[in-house]
């Protein structure tokens, strides 16, 4: 479970002003009490995806654009704590529904860049 305190979803609205999905994502996940995986089955809901459980499924979805955030830039900037380019990318450059581009971005980003990548990173070798 990953859960944003109010400290940390008030950063992130900062770093992702420019995002009005973004920001429509943080005032769910701050409905949710800061829990990122419940907000991402309601935004989901709202972006006419069908969660098929709540256990693990920002997890499983995420995936799908796993090949994207294991590039090296967004690599990069996710290490750092960046997260308003892969936000941007996965907004305006993939099939990603923009309410969930904050979720799935959080997740990765706690998740940890390099666990995320670890099995993409072996399948390469």
């Amino acid at each position: 479970m990953i859960l944003l305190t109010p400290a940390e979803i008030t950063q992130l609205r900062s770093r992702l002003a420019d995002y009005p999905h973004a920001l429509e994502a943080l005032q769910e996940i701050e409905d949710c009490d800061g829990d990122v995986e419940d907000a991402a089955i309601s935004l989901a809901l709202k972006s006419g995806q069908e969660p098929d459980t709540n256990e693990q499924w920002l997890a499983s979805f995420s995936k799908r654009y796993r090949h994207i955030a294991c590039q090296t830039p967004f690599r990069e900037d996710l290490t750092a704590g960046q997260i308003s380019s892969l936000v941007n990318h996965l907004t305006q450059e993939t099939d990603c529904p923009p309410l969930m581009a904050a979720p799935i971005t959080i997740y990765i980003h706690h998740f940890g860049i390099d666990t995320f990548c670890n099995s993409l990173d072996h399948s390469r070798v």
